[in-house]
């Protein structure tokens, strides 16, 4: 028996990360073709609260919403919730030049998975430590991807197959935990 989770996004990358995870507990990702509030406040959690609430409004069915960042150290943990603006506006070499000359390149990711339904809203967080390479590798993921190497690897995510990535990712990280909680659930009496 294979469960669904319908996300709202249309991001494919995100949804083919989730899904690969998901699989490995018997349920699978699929878009829910809702659109997702885009909401910008100085927290993830905030963010995908609100986001996978108000899907779940519109949709009338449970439905997850998934956001990350990415918290640069020397930046003061910038760009944080406003990842995806920051990224959409100066890119990856917008965030190499703001790390010109910065001696400490550490960096995190984190993912919040945000699952609305009759239950309520249950939370599920990731994170990955890592540094923020000099130049841009790889060809895969999106995102930040070619410019972040999880610790314990010499590789950016870019560089890596979605599995390799799952092993060490924010998201994948928080879809684990979601699975738990999604096996918790239909074993319960």
């Amino acid at each position: 028996m294979t469960g669904l989770v319908l996300f709202a996004t249309g991001n494919r990358h995100k949804l083919a990360e989730l899904d690969a995870v998901l699989r490995g507990c018997g349920y699978r990702a699929e878009a829910a073709g809702v659109p997702k509030l885009e909401l910008q406040a100085d927290s993830l959690e905030e963010i995908a609260v609100a986001a996978a609430a108000t899907a779940y409004a519109a949709a009338g069915r449970p439905i997850a919403v998934e956001d990350a960042g990415l918290f640069v150290d020397a930046l003061n943990g910038f760009p944080g919730p406003y990842t995806s603006y920051v990224y959409k506006t100066l890119g990856v070499r917008g965030l190499l030049r703001l790390l010109e000359g910065a001696g400490d390149r550490a960096a995190e990711f984190r993912s919040v998975i945000a699952y609305a339904g009759p239950w309520g809203v249950k939370v599920f967080t990731g994170r990955v430590r890592g540094t923020i390479a000099a130049e841009p590798r790889g060809s895969g993921g999106f995102g930040y991807d070619p410019v972040f190497i999880p610790e314990g690897e010499t590789r950016t995510f870019a560089e890596m197959t979605l599995e390799e990535k799952n092993r060490y990712s924010h998201r994948a990280a928080a879809a684990r935990e979601l699975c738990r909680w999604l096996r918790e659930a239909r074993e319960a009496p």
